[in-house]
């Protein structure tokens, strides 16, 4: 990984100059299964060794409950190499990971319903 003396990340009109296909050293896998709306949080525990630059950014990101998608969208990262930098903060004890507070069934008749009155109300 480059040091931080080696230049800016990014440039105000040029935008991202470090493919994210770097920033994950080529990896398109996480090691930690998570999805978009998975919970990230910091816990405390040291990074081993230098982590770059957008692991810093992402770990600085999750200082409370924070999804990935939020994250991704903050570093502007695909999601892809997101979870990867995730994963890898996972691994070394940085970060955990837990489901997020309430998941919704889509096929809920009950919320579908709703949806579908909230809607006849607008028209």
């Amino acid at each position: 990984m480059a040091a931080p003396h080696d230049g800016p990340w990014l440039d105000e009109s040029a935008g991202r100059l470090v493919r994210p296909y770097t920033v994950s050293d080529g990896r398109t896998r996480p090691s930690a299964h998570m999805d978009l709306l998975t919970q990230v949080m910091a816990t405390g525990a040291p990074v081993i060794g230098y982590p770059g630059p957008d692991h810093t950014a992402a770990l600085g990101l999750c200082a409370a409950p924070t999804s990935v998608a939020e994250i991704a969208a903050q570093l502007k990262l695909p999601a892809v190499v997101t979870k990867v930098l995730l994963s890898d903060l996972v691994d070394c004890g940085a970060l955990t990971l837990r489901a997020p507070d309430f998941y919704h069934n889509p096929t809920d008749r009950s919320l579908l319903e709703a949806v579908l009155d909230g809607l006849r109300r607008q028209l």
